[in-house]
């Protein structure tokens, strides 16, 4: 019997999440507040305290179960051989990431200021950072560098950027995809030895 509020809990955890974010990406993080999430839910605001003290308590809660994905996948190549392989392989595991994290991902890119303020913006550019370092060759030339760095931002542009491009999305994941894994194998090919 002690097990029913559990469910219950991760259910209302979910839900403030989902309102909060489709309110901060509605009016903007700053506009927003904790009454109005409160009053969207139906709930009082002591109820929503129960689970998130503040706005950036929500955001960050958001973002760490979004971002797991992106941790797991650093965990995970950090253990790889640095092959093309590999390498081909944490940026499809990224791109489906990002696709599981779009609205999340839409409003940090409309609220960059604020993301950037938040605790949460170290933790994007460090997450960023580490994959980086997951495809490019050690001592890579500065270009081969921009290369990699290029193909995750190629990931994101194509979440974004081709929003208003018409076309099938699955599509466009895959076009982007392609893009990024040809920006990083010239990189591994200049670096990997004949």
């Amino acid at each position: 019997m002690g097990s029913t509020p559990q469910p219950r809990r991760g259910n209302t955890r979910q839900r403030i999440q989902d309102v909060a974010l489709e309110l901060f990406a509605e009016q903007g993080y700053e506009k927003t507040s904790l009454r109005e999430i409160a009053e969207k839910l139906d709930v009082t605001k002591a109820a929503l305290y129960y689970h998130f003290k503040t706005k950036e308590d929500i955001l960050v809660s958001i973002f760490e179960d979004l971002n797991k994905p992106v941790e797991e996948l650093i965990a995970w190549g950090e253990t790889q051989p640095r092959t093309l392989e590999t390498k081909t392989e944490i940026l499809r595991r990224y791109n489906d990431a990002l696709a599981q994290a779009a609205p999340l991902f839409r409003f940090m890119q409309e609220n960059q200021a604020t993301v950037r303020d938040l605790s949460i913006g170290r933790t994007i550019k460090n997450r960023v950072l580490g994959l980086v370092d997951l495809i490019k060759e050690p001592g890579a030339p500065l270009t081969d560098q921009v290369r990699c760095f290029s193909a995750l931002i190629t990931l994101h542009a194509g979440m974004l950027a081709l929003q208003d491009v018409e076309g099938d999305p699955e599509e466009k994941r895959k076009a982007t995809l392609e893009v990024a894994v040809e920006l990083v194998t010239r990189a591994h090919d200049a670096e990997t030895p004949r």
